[in-house]
């Protein structure tokens, strides 16, 4: 345990040595060093001098004396945002010497630092460094907390901010201007700290010296006391054989993702073909491949107009509801341990009902955020009902619908974004009050807290329950980074609505952006902020403009969601092919090209089963029940779980439990035992082997074998097969002695072909 003495007292017990310290330093005498280190200019400021030095030293990171623990006995506040707690362990901890104001050179802090002592974090500067002067000097006057006049710093400015460097340029150095209370500014290049957020793409000296180490757009994080800044730069080849072509453009999407890979010295690809784009439409509307017929006929249709209008017709289709309530479902975490099956299935049909009827996204999002009432009449109250404490439906709300991760501030303040640890808590402490009246819990083994079965009431109860931590006091409801709800709110118990009104107002543009960036990431496979719910200026979206664009065009709308759709899906951008070309083949950032993804779980399973002719069936779901339309996982125990090969099949496929209000926990990685499965599994055999199939079918039409491969690329693959193939494999079944199973073996290699297994 440490203690700390009171610094009143601390100050009696050592003023007589603090102030013949302080005549020596200032008197110029020389110390065991011998006049090395020459002493700093007036007076050491604990909070903008000693607090910078220690961070520049990196003392106070994550994985030094920041770290929760500290490290060897000695903890300070994480990147020192907590100035009294680390100068009363500087200075007040009784249980260490680290400051010595007799002997300032003799101080734990410098010696350790400067291995004058053995050091696990190793050197952290050397003895004729500016941060031994500061620290050496800071004792020497006395060691204070306050230094009289102090300014606070207001702003901390950085320049270039953003800049394209072209071969020969490798090298740019940064310029960072701190700004005082006092009207003062300092050049701070030195002091400031230089965290890039990529690993291998540059190095950064101590001095803000940026330097390439390969092609790419590194951000870098320049921190300065309490405030940091994001620098974004891009290093591109010369590619002197470069020219821009122009490209035509549809809408403002392309207007602003053009103009940036022109900047960076990159062509776009080329348009995909009808083929793949209506592959890639009913995929990403309807979470299904389209028919054979419907393929064809798109392809034949000749109308100028024709991606446009297959966009709006398919966001009136039920599959389009199927489809999208899935994705809110995943992150409004519909499952039945917590909300048991009859609350999951009443939440989900709610979900599916408001995008079919395209409920506008800020009343969606209102009415789940005002929730009150029985959890199976008013099914939107179970999103209340899978989080049950305070923290976590203020972190899960902050994800869903602002986009912004705030679990790093529970514990200290966060130390990439702008949110304190008092502001988690006062997040917190407006939905504290929601409470359960249970009606009814049939579970039967009762030890499990978070699994419910039966009826429960949420509701408003009369007290807060959140303490913040660092206060010791309970903590006042506080919109984030907006004002403290008024005491009349909470009396009249309406904090849930003063919250849903705020989270869902016109003036407030990070749930407008989050949710314009959502759908982006859907889309187009990866977000213009990424990871989709982690907004912060140390983050900054690709295109900011874009992202400001879409959630004007969002707000004005009437937080239309087919609207953004529609706009994203007849941009070029949109619209290119996979494929990239020789000036954007590195491009992973910039939606040069198509992104190349893997099938969702629910995607693959249902193009599988249509592919092959083939109604799906779960065993306690319908037969026909798509993966699309189930209300959600059954989060059961391994020995209630049964042998379904459909929810093994999701499972082994990404599929998420919605444990977690995060797009992070669908997964989307390939594995072995997913290609396993796909060459051997029961699942894709069973299908094969089905005797009511589409292989079936062929076999008994009256068609040439030709014409068989060609239905079965259709179905499958949603094109018709190229001349070699069609032959090759036409001269397979023609010259076969059981065509069944050859016919098997033909579809087996299709489902199993990247083609398949991806969205291109």
């Amino acid at each position: 345990m440490r203690f700390f003495l009171p610094v009143s007292l601390s100050h009696r017990t050592f003023i007589s040595r603090s102030r013949s310290a302080a005549l020596l330093a200032m008197a110029g005498v020389a110390s065991s060093l011998g006049g090395v280190v020459p002493a700093v200019a007036g007076e050491i400021s604990f909070k903008n001098d000693v607090q910078a030095a220690i961070a520049k030293a990196g003392c106070n990171l994550g994985n030094c004396h920041g770290n929760a623990t500290g490290k060897g006995g000695f903890k300070m506040s994480l990147r020192g945002d907590d100035t009294d707690y680390d100068f009363a362990a500087l200075v007040q901890d009784v249980s260490g010497r680290r400051v010595n104001l007799m002997e300032p050179e003799r101080s734990l802090l410098l010696q350790k630092a400067t291995q004058a002592l053995a050091h696990e974090g190793g050197k952290r500067f050397d003895k004729n460094s500016w941060e031994y002067a500061v620290l050496r000097d800071w004792i020497a006057q006395g060691a204070r907390r306050h230094t009289p006049g102090e300014p606070e710093l207001q702003k901390l400015e950085v320049t270039p901010r953003e800049q394209i460097l072209v071969e020969p340029q490798t090298v740019v150095q940064l310029k960072a201007t701190a700004t005082f209370s006092d009207g003062t500014q300092k050049d701070v290049t030195k002091l400031a700290v230089y965290e890039p957020a990529q690993v291998g793409l540059i190095k950064v000296s101590k001095e803000g010296r940026v330097e390439k180490l390969q092609e790419g757009e590194p951000t870098i994080v320049v921190r300065y006391l309490n405030k940091q800044q994001p620098v974004r730069l891009a290093f591109i080849a010369a590619r002197p054989e470069f020219v821009w072509t122009p490209t035509p453009q549809n809408n403002f999407v392309d207007r602003q993702v053009f103009a940036k890979l022109k900047s960076l010295r990159m062509t776009p690809s080329d348009l995909c073909t009808d083929e793949v784009y209506v592959r890639r439409a009913y995929l990403d509307l309807c979470g299904a491949l389209p028919t054979a017929t419907q393929a064809k006929a798109f392809v034949a249709n000749k109308a100028p107009d024709k991606r446009a209008r297959l966009v709006d017709q398919l966001m009136t289709t039920a599959a389009f509801a199927d489809f999208w309530a899935v994705k809110w479902s995943d992150a409004l975490r519909v499952e039945s341990r917590t909300m048991d099956v009859k609350g999951m299935t009443a939440f989900h049909a709610w979900i599916r009902d408001a995008v079919a009827r395209n409920m506008p996204v800020d009343k969606f999002s209102h009415a789940v955020l005002a929730a009150q009432g029985s959890t199976y009449s008013v099914p939107q109250t179970n999103f209340y009902r899978a989080m049950r404490e305070p923290n976590a439906r203020a972190e899960g709300i902050a994800r869903v619908f602002l986009g912004t991760r705030l679990q790093c501030a529970q514990c200290h303040n966060h130390p990439f974004d702008r949110w304190t640890q008092d502001d988690y808590f006062q997040w917190s402490a407006v939905f504290s009050r929601v409470d359960y009246k249970i009606i009814n819990n049939e579970v039967e083994d009762k030890s499990d807290k978070h699994r419910f079965k039966g009826e429960q009431v949420v509701q408003i109860s009369k007290s807060t329950k959140v303490i913040n931590p660092r206060t010791g006091e309970q903590a006042k409801a506080k919109l984030l980074g907006a004002a403290e709800l008024d005491a009349k709110v909470l009396d009249q118990q309406q904090d849930l609505d003063a919250a849903a009104d705020w989270v869902t107002s016109p003036t407030n543009a990070l749930f407008a952006q989050a949710q314009v960036n959502r759908i982006w990431y859907h889309l187009m496979g990866r977000g213009l902020v990424d990871p989709v719910d982690d907004f912060r200026a140390t983050n900054p979206a690709s295109h900011p403009e874009l992202l400001k664009k879409l959630a004007e065009e969002f707000v004005q709308s009437g937080y239309d969601m087919r609207h953004i759709i529609r706009i994203i899906m007849q941009s070029r951008t949109y619209q290119l092919s996979s494929e990239p070309n020789a000036s954007n083949a590195a491009d992973t950032t910039n939606f040069a090209y198509a992104y190349v993804r893997r099938l969702t779980a629910e995607q693959l399973f249902d193009a599988l089963h249509q592919g092959l002719g083939v109604q799906a069936k779960f065993d306690e779901f319908p037969t026909a029940t798509k993966a699309v339309q189930l209300p959600g996982p059954l989060n059961r125990r391994k020995k209630e779980a049964g042998s379904d090969t459909g929810v093994a099949f999701l499972s082994q496929f990404g599929q998420p439990p919605r444990l977690l209000a995060c797009e992070c926990e669908r997964s989307d990685e390939t594995t072995m035992g997913q290609s396993f499965s796909l060459i051997s599994g029961p699942q894709v055999n069973n299908l094969l082997k089905s005797k009511s199939n589409l292989l079936t079918r062929l076999l008994n039409e009256k068609s040439d074998d030709a014409a068989k491969v060609e239905s079965l690329y259709w179905s499958v693959l949603t094109r018709a097969p190229s001349a070699q193939e069609k032959e090759a494999m036409a001269a397979m079944l023609s010259q076969a002695k059981d065509k069944r199973t050859t016919l098997e073996d033909l579809a087996w290699s299709l489902v199993n072909a990247k083609e398949f297994v991806l969205r291109k």
